[in-house]
């Protein structure tokens, strides 16, 4: 099978040869600055040309934020931009920029993807992320009950700007799937109510998702934390998949296998192990085994790759990730 294939049979519970060895996200800037004093060359910077350096599988992305160039940064992390709707009114034109979708690389990636060597996917801001970057954390959860109009304001923008989106990527390519950052639980949960979902995000996924369906691509969420209560949820309105399903909050791809059996399912594998040798890593590969050979899981880091992980420990994870990804592969 070749890789576009092989991602699309797993993601569809269909036979697949093996998995693929993928990297979903980019690697820390401070792994990278490690890797580079013990042997990673100093001219490979783009993501893609270290992962072919290291013998990954191709899985490429972009993401694509709703700020405009011109746009103020927040004074620091967890703060926000705005604190009112006027101060929406005042950034506003440097919000949700058109013609986002640009020719470079698309077309050459679509070329790619066409031949089977990559598969595609995009990720963007969702409902509790976006509203969050604005206010900030702690007025981003009063707002919720003191400027409901403002959060419903954002987000039918929001919506908007991906259906936008959506159009442009019609031009180029049919991803495997389209992914909305979220980070929304924490390692207890979720940080907000069924109701508060029900009534500030659910209605604005409503509207975007069938569009995306009705091109082809599957949609998921990601959301660092234990996102596992608030699965139905997203399962509600449409949402397919879960990405990274972070160990160290508690999230067991098995149990979630079991309570939705056509969930699908990226990352899982503990970066907590990487740094700890194969006897642990193998067992790690070992946990996730029986649900990879279902199909509907890709595996990977549950994360980006730690700085605490030496290039040597990050081959050996490779050198494993490859032999499982055969044995998972059990379903020609």
């Amino acid at each position: 099978m070749n890789q576009r294939e092989r991602i699309r049979s797993i993601l569809r519970f269909e036979p697949f040869d093996r998995l693929p060895v993928i990297e979903w996200a980019p690697w820390w800037s401070l792994t990278l600055e490690r890797w580079r004093g013990e042997g990673l060359p100093s001219h490979l910077q783009r993501i893609d040309e270290i992962s072919d350096w290291l013998g990954l599988d191709r899985l490429k992305y972009r993401h694509y934020s709703p700020r405009a160039p011109g746009c103020p940064n927040p004074p620091g992390h967890g703060l926000g931009i705005i604190a009112d709707e006027s101060e929406y009114e005042r950034v506003r034109p440097y919000l949700y920029p058109e013609n986002v979708i640009c020719e470079d690389p698309w077309r050459a990636w679509a070329e790619e993807q066409a031949r089977g060597d990559t598969a595609l996917w995009v990720n963007v801001d969702g409902f509790f992320w976006w509203p969050r970057v604005l206010l900030g954390i702690e007025r981003h959860f009063y707002a919720f009950y003191d400027q409901p109009d403002l959060l419903h304001r954002i987000n039918q923008d929001l919506a908007s700007w991906h259906l936008q989106i959506i159009g442009e990527l019609d031009r180029y390519a049919t991803l495997e799937f389209f992914c909305f950052a979220e980070d929304m639980s924490y390692n207890h949960g979720p940080m907000l109510s069924r109701e508060l979902f029900e009534t500030f995000l659910a209605p604005y996924y409503r509207q975007v998702i069938p569009e995306i369906k009705k091109r082809g691509s599957l949609v998921f969420i990601d959301s660092d934390g234990d996102i596992s209560p608030a699965i139905p949820w997203f399962l509600e309105v449409g949402i397919e998949g879960v990405l990274p399903l972070e160990r160290q909050a508690g999230v067991d791809v098995a149990q979630l296998r079991t309570h939705f059996p056509r969930l699908r399912m990226l990352g899982a594998f503990d970066k907590m192990t990487m740094a700890r040798g194969e006897e642990m890593m193998r067992a790690e590969f070992e946990r996730l085994l029986p649900v990879a050979r279902q199909g509907g899981f890709l595996i990977g880091c549950d994360h980006q790759t730690p700085p605490g992980v030496s290039l040597e420990h990050y081959r050996l994870f490779l050198r494993l990730f490859r032999e499982y990804s055969w044995k998972a592969g059990s379903r020609l």
